[in-house]
């Protein structure tokens, strides 16, 4: 079964070249070309392709506004941003709208066709220079984890068997401790982690051992 492929895109000459490669694909068919963003808005729900080259900036609208209008209606249709932006708000509105990849233009054409691809079956292509500035954002929205150097020896230990989901009574009998001195320990671990129960705690632990 052939991959039906929408474009959407204003420059004539690279939409016409994109079409006339796709189309020379044994597993793919252009099934509509659009040049400006109502054309598209309009026919693409008709036409339902499994895969549309969308470019970001159109002459009438951002590609990234017809994503956002059509995605519940279309959700079997996975959207690749094709365009000459690099900047990081465009980046992430395209994907906060729906897209699924994200090529520069200027990507090879071999490049293009493995993506399409790649995003028919479930993958998320971007071209290189792209995939560096999202994970450099994840990275930076990532939270630090505070705290641990702080925990002393008996309160890492005491973490640990929390994370392996031991109860007070267990934890005390195992240390020879008291309930008491356990609940005292916890109360210090929340303090250094800045946490408020044990699920957090906990899942700190385990962000921390990855």
């Amino acid at each position: 079964m052939s991959i039906s492929i929408a474009i959407v895109e204003d420059e004539k000459n690279y939409n016409n070249a994109l079409k006339k490669v796709i189309n020379y694909q044994k597993d793919m068919k252009v099934v509509g070309q659009f040049f400006d963003g109502n054309d598209a808005l309009k026919n693409l729900p008709d036409l339902s392709p499994n895969v549309v080259m969308m470019d970001i900036q159109l002459q009438d609208m951002l590609g990234i506004e017809i994503i956002d209008k059509l995605k519940k209606e279309m959700p079997e249709t996975h959207f690749i941003m094709c365009t000459s932006f690099e900047d990081d708000e465009k980046i992430f509105n395209s994907l906060k709208a729906g897209a699924m990849g994200y090529l520069v233009k200027g990507e090879s054409m071999d490049k293009i066709l493995s993506s399409i691809r790649d995003v028919y079956n479930g993958g998320a292509p971007m071209s290189f220079s792209i995939a560096r500035k999202v994970l450099q954002h994840f990275e930076k929205k990532l939270p630090e984890i505070k705290g641990f150097d702080e925990l002393t020896k008996r309160e890492q230990e005491i973490l640990e068997l929390l994370s392996q989901g031991f109860l007070y009574k267990e934890i005390a009998d195992q240390k020879c401790i008291s309930m008491d001195t356990v609940k005292k320990h916890v109360g210090n671990i929340y303090k250094k982690l800045h946490v408020s129960n044990k699920v957090e705690a906990i899942n700190k632990f385990n962000h921390f051992k990855n």
